[in-house]
């Protein structure tokens, strides 16, 4: 993954929706018997292209919230939204997780499972088509859809880094 287009945010700046993608009930096995904990993974966005993703683990539910919570606010990143899709098709990849993501036609919702429409409506889009291959866990899911996400550039950016006119981004 390139970290050159990766726009990186302050949490302080804007105003931040927070979304609870999966929460597990942890058992560590000592001497005394079962210590239970849990851990969340949280998505946050302010639904206009700023998105980021956090676990959290504590021995209550919403502590664990929290404090994903917090994790996410450090991990925001900036991703380019055209009309409430993605600009063009990208593939992301984490361990065992892959995604698909394709720009959709105005009207169309997101079509993606649990944890990737967590990522994706946290980011302000509303017309996507996304496919997630290999692993199905949520940890995976979530940060091969950030991958994808952070992938794409706006035809602005493409036109600025090649250093020529939008015009001839387009039509060659």
């Amino acid at each position: 993954m390139s970290t050159a287009n990766i726009k990186r945010v302050k949490s302080s700046e804007i105003e931040l929706k927070d979304r609870l993608v999966s929460i597990q009930r942890v058992a560590k096995v000592t001497k005394g018997g079962r210590t239970f904990s849990f851990s969340a993974i949280v998505v946050v966005g302010d639904e206009h292209g700023v998105v980021g993703y956090g676990l959290g683990k504590a021995k209550e539910v919403t502590e664990a919230i929290s404090k994903g919570v917090d994790d996410a606010k450090k991990s925001l990143v900036k991703v380019p939204v055209l009309k409430g899709t993605v600009p063009h098709a990208a593939h992301g990849k984490f361990s065992g997780g892959y995604v698909f993501i394709k720009p959709a036609a105005h009207g169309t919702g997101v079509i993606a499972g649990g944890a990737m429409r967590a990522v994706l409506e946290s980011a302000g889009i509303t017309d996507v088509l996304a496919k997630s291959k290999g692993s199905s866990n949520p940890h995976n899911v979530v940060k091969a859809t950030i991958d994808a996400l952070t992938k794409m550039r706006d035809a602005v950016s493409v036109a600025q880094q090649r250093g020529v006119s939008l015009d001839k981004v387009f039509n060659g």
